[in-house]
C-alpha cells in the first residue's frame, strides 16, 4: 500500500499524520510520500508551523526560500513516522496543491492520501478546506480526511 501524507506545513497537518497512524497498520504500507505543494504564484512563503527554524526576515529577499520552507516543513512529518515501520520519502511539488497532489498519487500509484481539513481554514465554521475537497472529488484513490476536533485542542 501507498500512502501519501500531504502537508501545507500546518499543525493541522501534523495532526492528520498522528491520526493516519492511530488508524494504519504499518505492516500493511510499503511506503509513505510526504507530499508538500508550494504555489509559483505565492507573495508569501511556504507557511512552514512545523519546524523549529525561525521565520524569514522580511528585509532579505534572500530568506524567503518556499523550497526551503517546504523540505523543513516535510522533513518534519516525516520525523513523526520514524521508527514507526513503512520506509518515509518527499516529494516537493509546484503549483495547485490539489492538482499536484492527485498527479504524485497517479505517478506512484497511491492507495490513501491523509490530508488535514481546512488547514488553513478563514473560521471554524468552515468544514473542509477546498484542497481537501478537490482532493475528495478527483483523487484516483481514497482520501482520510482529518479535522481536529474543538475538544482535542483544548487537550493540547
Amino acid at each position: 500500500m501507498q500512502v501519501i501524507v500531504a502537508t501545507d506545513g500546518s499543525k493541522a497537518s501534523l495532526v492528520a499524520a498522528q491520526q493516519f497512524k492511530i488508524l494504519a497498520d504499518p505492516g500493511a504500507i510499503d511506503e509513505i510520500v510526504v507530499v508538500a505543494v508550494v504555489s509559483p504564484l505565492a507573495v508569501v512563503p511556504f507557511d512552514n508551523e512545523l519546524s523549529h527554524r525561525p521565520p524569514p526576515s522580511s528585509e532579505n529577499a534572500a530568506d524567503l526560500s518556499f523550497e526551503a520552507e517546504a523540505r523543513a516543513a516535510t522533513a518534519a512529518l516525516m520525523s513523526e513516522f520514524e521508527g514507526w515501520g513503512p520506509p518515509v520519502s518527499r516529494r516537493l511539488r509546484s503549483g495547485s496543491p490539489a492538482s499536484e497532489i492527485i498527479k504524485v498519487a497517479e505517478e506512484l500509484p497511491a492507495d490513501l492520501i491523509v490530508v488535514a481539513a481546512g488547514a488553513r481554514g478563514l473560521t471554524s465554521t468552515i468544514l473542509i478546506g477546498s484542497t481537501a475537497q478537490k482532493l475528495q472529488h478527483s483523487a484516483p484513490c481514497s482520501v482520510l480526511v482529518s479535522r481536529r476536533a474543538p475538544h482535542s485542542a483544548q487537550r493540547g
